[in-house]
Parts: C-alpha cells; sequence; structure tokens
C-alpha cells in the first residue's frame, strides 16, 4: 500500500508549493489514472512516491516504510518509468546483465514474452533505438522487473497507434494481485480501457477519488441529440452531436467510461 500523508512540497526557488497538507491513499491490484493539468503536481507526485523527491512536511511511505530514504527493500518493490529518460549506449543483454539483479523477481520470461508483443528482439543496440523504441524496451524491462509498485508517466508519448495498442496488451498480461499501477497521462483514450481507479488533481487538491465501477454504476457517458440534456451533468458539442455525462437512472443501461468527458467535467464544473 502506497500511503501520502499531509504532504507538503515546493520546489527551491518556486513561490507556490505543489502540495500543501495533500493525503492520499493506494492499494494494490489496482490499475491508477493519475489525471490533471499541467502543473497540477501528476510528475512531482510520482517522484514523492518513488523516492526520488523528498516531502518538506508530511509523509510519503510505501507499505509503512518512508520513500525518500531509499531502503533497498523500498526501491526493489518500485519502477518509475518517466516521461523523458535515455539509455546508456550498450546492447540489450548489457543492459539487462547490469540492472536485473537489483529486482529479485526480474522474469527474462516476461522481457521476453512483451519484447515480442512490441514486435521487437532482445539482440538489441539500444544507442541505435528510435525514442519510440527505446520506451518499448524501458517499458519491457519495467514489467518484467516484477515489482510491486509501477509508476509510469506519460508512457503512450511517442508511441505510434499500434504500439498504443501493443502498450495496453503487454500492461494487462502482466498485472497480477500483488501489482499496483500508477499511469499519469494527458492521452486519456490510450489508457482508459486499462484503468481501475480514476485519480483527478488539480492545484494542490484532489477533485476526484473514485472507481471506474462507482463511477459507471452512477452515471452514462453517451453521444445524444443536441436538443436533449435530460438529467445531464455535464455536455459538450461533439461531431456526433453533443456528449453528455448524465445521472444513470433505473432501467439504464451500464455504458463505457469517457475519460475525456469525466476528467471536462470534474475541472469544468466540479461535480
Amino acid at each position: 500500500m502506497i500511503e501520502v500523508s499531509n504532504l507538503s512540497f515546493k520546489y527551491p526557488g518556486q513561490l507556490e508549493p505543489v502540495f500543501t497538507d495533500f493525503s492520499l491513499r493506494l492499494e494494490q491490484n489496482k490499475v491508477y489514472g493519475l489525471l490533471g493539468k499541467n502543473g497540477t503536481g501528476k510528475s512531482t507526485l510520482l517522484y514523492l512516491i518513488s523516492g526520488l523527491l523528498r516531502p518538506a512536511a508530511g509523509a510519503v511511505s510505501c507499505d509503512s516504510v518512508a520513500t525518500y530514504k531509499r531502503r533497498v527493500e523500498t526501491l526493489q518493490e518500485i519502477f518509475l518509468v518517466p516521461e523523458e529518460f535515455d539509455l546508456p549506449s550498450m546492447s540489450l543483454e548489457k543492459y539487462v546483465k547490469l540492472n536485473a539483479p537489483f529486482y529479485p523477481r526480474f522474469s527474462r520470461e516476461v522481457l521476453e514474452a512483451c519484447l515480442k508483443d512490441f514486435e521487437l528482439t532482445t539482440d538489441l543496440k539500444l544507442q541505435a533505438l528510435s525514442m519510440g523504441q527505446k520506451k518499448k524496451v524501458f517499458m519491457s524491462f519495467a514489467l518484467a522487473a516484477n515489482t510491486r509498485y509501477l509508476l509510469m508517466d506519460e508512457p503512450t508519448n511517442g508511441l505510434d497507434i499500434p504500439s498504443k495498442s501493443q502498450f495496453r496488451k503487454v500492461v494487462t498480461q502482466n498485472m497480477n494481485d500483488d501489482r499496483t499501477v500508477i499511469i499519469s497521462t494527458h492521452q486519456v483514450h490510450d489508457v482508459e480501457s486499462l484503468l481501475d481507479h480514476i485519480l483527478i488533481l488539480s492545484q494542490r487538491e484532489l477533485l476526484l477519488n473514485a472507481s471506474v465501477a462507482d463511477l459507471t454504476e452512477k452515471y452514462v457517458f453517451e453521444y445524444r441529440p443536441v436538443d436533449d440534456h435530460s438529467a445531464a451533468v455535464y455536455s459538450e458539442p461533439s461531431p456526433q452531436g453533443v456528449a453528455v455525462m448524465a445521472e444513470r437512472r433505473e432501467g439504464d443501461a451500464e455504458t463505457q467510461l469517457n475519460l475525456e468527458l469525466l476528467f471536462n467535467a470534474v475541472t469544468k464544473q466540479r461535480i
């Protein structure tokens, strides 16, 4: 379990804090979608959870251990895939040989399966790869590390359309009862079918903390004729007529979550 308790954090030289008295609890065996406008602290929160940043006040703990202490037993259970990164000029084989020992449950079988799903082989020279290919390799290694906590910051940026589908496949195939995944993204349609739980951040506060099951039980997300706004809590124009998020009434069929519509409803109308 990841627990954020009364967290305060500010970058040196900045006037405004990123977080003030912020709290959050994340359970295992879930895929969380972490959403928010630019500058709301999504990446900062991932860095605090991973122990790369230290809170000014409050605490961030993983399995009851403060992450800023960066203990071996904590670090071997957390893997962060940042939005931007580079890989060393070496072969994939050498990279795996050097880094896999840090993760006790590293699986060569999972690595090879993920690479195959991404249409890549293991005999790669990392320096010769495109940015999109590097992202696929790094995400494959992250999943193969078999850490209990996997944090991904904008994982689909730089991936083409087929690769985004492959990404969803490899994440789904490698979920288990012990793993917690947090995906911070603006590309909501790339990941909405993966998510179990939605977190929406605003400036220093959490606007929404709800499971997908609860949201689809309470609301319907659908396209209607332009003059039909019945029971709508939020609506906006769309090429299909009008996109509507409405309270689900008795007899209404459950609909698939429209994450973009939900995000706009929460951030514009604070539902």
